[in-house]
C-alpha cells in the first residue's frame, strides 16, 4: 500500500522531510478495524512527532504518523462488535501505533465513531482529535455540568486554533457556558465569533480586556497555546474554586502554590491517554465521537475545516506541516486523498 512517512527528523523544507514508499497492507485482529483512509487532518502533534521521533538516528523503516482520519471499514477483527464492513468512520488515532498517513490503517474500534452523515469526508476529518480534546477538557477534567452551568464563564486561550474552534462550540452549545475566546487579528476574531464565542478579547491585553467586558474573573480556563506564558495571568483571573485545564506542555516548572489560596483545581488534558494506556474507560472515546456526530447531524456543532488540500502526496503533507509550524493557522487543515 502507498504510505507517506520519514526516516529522519528534518526541517519541513528539506527534500526528504517526507517520503513516499510502499508498505505491507495490515490485517485486522481483535478489536481492530481495517480502514481505507479517505482524508486526514494535520494537528500540532503531527509536526512535533515528526521533529522528534528520528532526531538522534536515521530509522531503518520509515515512520508513518497521522492521527485524525476518516474512511471506510474494509475488514474487521474477531472481537469487533460496534462496526461492520462498509461503515464510514472517523477517529483521532493512537500515538503508539502506525498512523493514518497511508492508504489503509488499523484502529481499535473502541476509539472510533461513526462518521457524521451530514459531513463530507474532509469536513469530518477535521473534528476527531480536537473534538475529543475539547470534550474531555470540559466534561472529564473540568467536570462541567450543563444543568448548573448557566451564568458560568469559560476563557479559551487561542480560540481560533483547532482545539479552540471546536471548544467554543462545545462549551457554548453543549455545556451551556458563557464563552470568552482570545484572538489578536481581525480574521481570528471573526472566526471565533462565527464559532459562537460570546466575547472575543485580545490575548496581548487579556486582563484589561476582560475587565472591559465585565468579566474580571472567570470560572474555567482552557489553555490551548502556552501555559507558562499565561501562568501568572490565569492565576489572577481565575475565580476562587475555579478550574484550569491546559493542553500545552510546560517548558518550565509551574508554581502550583499560586493556586492554593483560591483552592483552584488544575488538570492536564492529553487526548491520547486512553488509547496509550488502554484505560478501563477506553470506550469513552467511541461514546464521545458518537455523541459529537449526533450533534453535528442535528446542526448543533459544525466542522472546523478551514483549509482543504487535495491529493495524497508528499507535497501536500509538507504544505500542511508548514501551516501548522507557522502557528497562525485558523481552524483545521485537511488533506483529502
Amino acid at each position: 500500500m502507498k504510505a507517506i512517512g520519514f526516516r529522519e527528523s528534518l526541517p519541513i523544507s528539506e527534500k526528504d522531510s517526507f517520503i513516499e514508499f510502499e508498505a505491507d497492507q495490515p490485517s485486522p485482529a481483535g478489536f481492530d478495524l481495517l480502514v481505507k483512509v479517505a482524508a486526514v487532518s494535520v494537528n500540532p502533534v503531527d509536526f512535533k512527532v515528526r521533529q522528534s521521533a528520528a532526531k538522534e538516528n536515521v530509522l531503518e523503516e520509515p515512520k508513518i504518523i497521522g492521527y485524525d482520519a476518516v474512511g471506510e471499514i474494509i475488514a474487521v477483527g474477531d472481537k469487533v462488535s460496534l462496526f461492520k464492513e462498509g461503515d464510514e468512520v472517523y477517529y483521532a488515532g493512537d500515538l503508539t501505533r502506525s498512523g493514518s498517513n497511508a492508504a489503509f490503517q488499523l484502529i481499535d474500534e473502541r476509539i472510533v465513531g461513526a462518521k457524521p452523515k451530514s459531513l463530507s469526508m474532509a469536513e469530518a476529518a477535521a473534528l476527531p482529535l480536537t473534538g475529543l480534546t475539547a470534550w474531555e477538557s470540559i466534561f472529564d477534567r473540568m467536570k462541567v455540568d450543563p444543568k448548573t452551568a448557566k451564568g458560568k464563564t469559560i476563557l479559551i486561550l487561542a480560540g481560533a486554533g483547532g482545539v479552540g474552534s471546536i471548544a467554543i462550540q462545545i462549551a457554548k452549545q453543549v455545556a451551556g457556558l458563557t464563552v470568552i475566546a482570545t484572538a489578536s487579528r481581525e480574521e481570528t476574531e471573526n472566526w471565533c465569533k462565527s464559532m459562537g464565542a460570546d466575547f472575543v478579547v485580545n490575548h496581548n491585553d487579556l486582563k484589561s480586556d476582560l475587565e472591559k467586558i465585565g468579566h474580571k474573573e472567570v470560572d474555567y480556563i482552557l489553555d490551548c497555546v502556552d501555559i507558562n506564558g499565561y501562568w501568572e495571568t490565569v492565576i489572577d483571573i481565575i475565580k476562587p474554586q475555579g478550574h484550569i485545564v491546559t493542553i500545552s506542555g510546560n517548558s518550565e516548572p509551574l508554581n502550583l502554590m499560586l493556586l492554593k489560596n483560591k483552592s483552584v483545581s488544575f488538570s492536564w488534558e492529553f487526548m491520547f491517554t486512553r488509547s496509550m494506556y488502554t484505560t478501563d474507560d477506553i470506550i469513552r472515546q467511541h461514546e464521545i465521537l458518537s455523541e459529537m456526530a449526533n450533534l453535528v447531524d442535528k446542526g448543533i456543532l459544525k466542522s472546523t475545516l478551514k483549509t482543504e488540500l487535495r491529493g495524497f502526496s508528499v507535497e501536500n503533507f509538507k504544505k500542511a506541516h508548514e501551516l501548522q509550524e507557522s502557528g497562525k493557522t485558523i481552524g483545521k487543515t485537511v488533506i483529502k486523498f
